[in-house]
């Protein structure tokens, strides 16, 4: 009873850490002061890729950015704004740039940096087939390097407050399984079990977080992953164009153990505020009811793609007519019009509205006044010059 009563005890304590956390991030959200640090891979890459010049990881193709300012390719892997995008523009802030697009030592490391790499995976052989990208470990290493930078500009100890103030979106996973465990020609998937696969990740995991911790990084939201049997390079494997539901069941596991992992280092890192978003549902809300939030089709992409040759909208891929009709801009990838839907529900699981107040009690009704002479009729004021045409009144 009284392990119970303890168990309680705490779970409220973390309510409330948790609650001061999303508190602390509205009041820097609303005074434009957020500083965030983004990890992951081609969901949130914002050019990273361009800068290795033998990745083949890339989408520096002529429709990649045609719906971004400027209508080029940026290095982002969709028509438009990746959700970090969006997130920043609801922050108020510029999206934060491709680290590798910006000199040492510079203010801009002090403003945030984006070190997402398309093809990028928790285990640093996710991807090898892509010679280039940047592992989480490579990330995390060139965090490192950019506390080092922000240390020699402001020194040690207002870096260390840098860095514990500022906020790390984390989202990468994915291509542990779409790149890695679920292609028959990688021995990952012969070697491992997907239970042993889904541990593997979680204790590679483990370290990763608690090294951005020693790091410095104290606020870290990660992302868990979304629907991957759903997405169209995982259809084509099915006979009926289906999802493939044994993979959601493994992306499911998997999220269920990260949630655990991610209170485990709550408990075991002091001042550690990480925060599991769970984008699961919304990506498949999406998926499975498309119509609810104004698109027409989400079995497929809106550019006619070859799976067999990488599933990127290439210069001689046919677009669809209207791209908000479609939830998928590629195999992989979501559309700019898909990215602010999920980008809206995104940010408003993180700063959920404040609740509207209980209307207080009706005023008891006083005395009626007792009726009194009508007030004389004063003059009536003088006309004033009409106003000069064109103007409002």
């Amino acid at each position: 009873m009284h392990q119970k009563k303890l168990q309680t005890l705490k779970m409220s304590m973390q309510r409330v850490v948790f609650a001061v956390f999303f508190l602390s991030l509205a009041l820097m959200a609303s005074s434009a002061q957020v500083v965030t640090y983004i990890f992951g891979d081609s969901l949130t890459d914002v050019g990273n890729n361009n800068f290795l010049e033998y990745s083949l990881a890339k989408c520096d193709y002529p429709w990649y950015g045609i719906d971004y300012n400027g209508g080029q390719a940026t290095g982002r892997f969709t028509n438009g704004r990746t959700i970090g995008d969006i997130i920043s523009e609801k922050l108020g802030i510029s999206s934060p740039p491709p680290y590798l697009s910006v000199p040492q030592n510079t203010d801009a490391l002090l403003k945030g940096v984006n070190y997402a790499s398309g093809g990028a995976g928790i285990l640093n052989d996710t991807g090898l087939y892509f010679i280039q990208r940047l592992s989480f470990d490579d990330q995390i290493n060139y965090f490192k390097k950019t506390k080092e930078a922000i240390s020699t500009k402001i020194g040690d100890e207002a870096a260390n407050r840098h860095c514990n103030k500022a906020i790390y979106f984390i989202g990468i996973g994915s291509n542990d399984y779409i790149n890695n465990f679920l292609q028959p020609f990688l021995p990952d998937g012969e070697q491992y079990t997907p239970d042993e696969f889904t541990e593997l990740l979680l204790s590679t995991l483990d370290q990763q977080l608690t090294t951005l911790y020693q790091l410095g990084a104290r606020k870290m939201v990660f992302n868990g992953l979304g629907p991957l049997g759903c997405i169209p390079s995982q259809r084509v494997k099915s006979k009926t164009g289906q999802c493939l539901d044994q993979v959601n069941i493994w992306i499911r596991q998997f999220n269920s153990k990260l949630q655990k992992l991610i209170k485990t280092l709550n408990n075991r890192l002091p001042s550690a505020k990480l925060i599991y978003a769970d984008t699961y549902p919304s990506v498949l809300e999406l998926i499975d009811n498309p119509t609810a939030y104004g698109f027409k089709v989400s079995n497929t992409s809106c550019c006619n793609v070859d799976t067999s040759i990488g599933g990127l909208c290439l210069p001689n891929s046919k677009l669809c007519s209207n791209r908000h009709d479609y939830v998928f801009w590629d195999a992989f990838h979501p559309s700019d019009a898909a990215n602010v839907v999920l980008g809206d529900k995104f940010f408003s699981s993180l700063f959920p509205p404040a609740p509207s107040p209980a209307p207080g009690p009706s005023p008891a009704p006083g005395p009626s006044p007792a009726p009194g002479p009508s007030p004389a009729p004063g003059p009536s004021p003088a006309p004033g010059p009409s106003p000069a045409p064109g103007s409002s009144p």
